[in-house]
């Protein structure tokens, strides 16, 4: 298999360091180790070693939209308010009706300490999205050998599907991707205020509007344009309907007790956010 990552350290490397023994094991050299990133993030940090094709894309929507397109499965590990924009992106792109029969498996998976994360994110995709939504993904814990397993049978409906419809192994043309995912967002305190996150609107939608949520919130943690925006302007406002943001609410500050908002320093965590119902 070629292996895609974010291209980082930890998570982002351990595949590729393990494909690279599996690989070497099975003669099948060289491996392709594809590093798919966007300038804020290769500013921040450097490919890991082991990457030996980077792809730099102009903003993260194109990035989230690369590993859709090239990947024929993905694997997500426990991560923080980044991975739940990810997750969210994914779910948007899936949870289109044109999207409905398409075969992408989809694993949430880490060691046991992981369990309490992906239990909040399934209970707050259950809410906001429905189960239909959950119906897209599985979640393994501490079972690596039950994650290969089932990604190798996803893996070959995937194959399967390809063939049938006469689509590329090297580009998924089919997948339909809304301009909603592929525009940039300008995660500023008027488009955040602005932004309609309720139960009434479409799913894909709904999920599209929480991924620019999460997206606010990454930048106000750590990139720059969005530090120097909350150290002027105030924290961001999320609005919405009253009881979406309590579960919101309540996932963030289960973030937050985990350690998953870190900010680089070991500072406190000071929220760049406010949940207004």
């Amino acid at each position: 298999m070629n292996i895609g990552t974010g291209c980082g350290p930890g998570a982002m490397k351990g595949p590729m360091k393990g494909a690279t023994i599996g690989h070497a094991k099975q003669r099948t050299l060289p491996g392709r180790y594809v590093g798919i990133t966007e300038p804020g993030i290769i500013a921040a940090e450097s490919p890991n070693p082991i990457v030996n094709q980077l792809v730099i894309l102009p903003d993260i929507e194109k990035r989230l939209e690369a590993f859709v397109r090239l990947g024929h499965g993905i694997v997500v590990f426990p991560g923080g308010a980044g991975t739940a924009e990810e997750i969210l992106f994914l779910l948007g792109v899936l949870l289109n009706p044109a999207n409905r029969d398409m075969p992408f498996p989809l694993i949430f998976t880490g060691p046991a300490s992981s369990a309490d994360y992906f239990e909040e994110i399934d209970q707050f995709v259950r809410y906001a999205l429905g189960d239909e939504a959950a119906a897209r993904y599985k979640i393994i814990i501490d079972d690596p050998e039950a994650v290969a397993v089932e990604m190798k049978k996803g893996l070959k409906a995937v194959r399967d599907y390809r063939v049938e419809t006469k689509d590329a192994f090297y580009f998924n043309w089919q997948l339909q991707i809304d301009p909603q995912f592929q525009k940039p967002f300008d995660p500023t305190h008027e488009a955040v205020a602005a932004m309609p996150v309720a139960r009434d609107l479409p799913r894909h939608e709904l999920a599209a509007n929480l991924r620019r949520v999460f997206s606010a919130i990454v930048s106000g943690n750590v990139k720059s344009d969005g530090i120097r925006r909350i150290r002027e302007h105030g924290p961001f406002e999320i609005r919405g309907e009253a009881d979406l943001m309590d579960k919101l609410d309540r996932l963030l500050d289960r973030f937050v007790r985990q350690d998953r908002m870190k900010l680089p320093g070991g500072k406190p965590y000071e929220p760049c956010y406010r949940v207004v119902r």
